[in-house]
């Protein structure tokens, strides 16, 4: 039964890399012992799974890069309340002047940009001619304020190409502000 399963799977690999055409050319002659047509479709689900596993991998890593970070710090506080229910695709973490101390793979992903590059930087390089003046300011004001805030602003990604990021920034601190995390996503 092994066997015929990992065979039954190899079948749904090569099925599965074949275009339209291809397919409608040899399904007619894919059948089992059983008579029953292909393809299957447990290689999807499968790779469905593997990938919301290896995304639940990254951000347990970010997590605990982070922690590795308050330790460091001694920030008060509980990361983990920070990330619970949190849908994000890149961290940022800047300190007080707000210069980048370290991103995620994520932001790479997100905005084209290597870690390297934007390593003390502060965020506004992302920012262009329709970055909103107005929603600038309120950044800056919100971040004073030392409180967690949600905000959204039109970035530019290294290509230049620009898209709307909703940014959730929560303020660390050990007896005063020290750094600040920002979990982005495109919207």
């Amino acid at each position: 039964m092994k066997n015929k399963l990992s065979n039954m799977m190899c079948l749904d690999l090569f099925l599965s890399s074949q275009s339209e055409e291809n397919y409608k050319a040899i399904e007619h002659q894919i059948t089992t012992s059983e008579s029953i047509k292909f393809p299957l479709k447990s290689f999807g689900l499968y790779i469905d799974y593997f990938s919301a596993e290896m995304h639940n991998l990254d951000r347990e890593n970010d997590i605990n890069v982070l922690k590795e970070f308050a330790s460091k710090f001694n920030w008060n506080g509980n990361l983990d309340s920070i990330f619970k229910n949190e849908d994000f695709e890149a961290i940022v973490l800047t300190n007080k002047k707000q210069e980048i101390i370290w991103v995620n793979d994520g932001f790479k992903e997100m905005t084209g940009f290597n870690k390297k590059f934007a390593l003390k930087k502060t965020p506004s390089f992302l920012q262009g001619e329709n970055t909103c003046e107005k929603t600038r300011d309120d950044i800056r004001k919100k971040i004073q304020l030392n409180k967690p805030f949600i905000g959204s602003v039109i970035n530019y990604k290294r290509n230049k190409m620009p898209y709307k990021c909703e940014i959730k920034i929560f303020p660390l601190f050990s007896k005063n502000t020290t750094h600040y995390i920002a979990l982005e996503k495109a919207v």
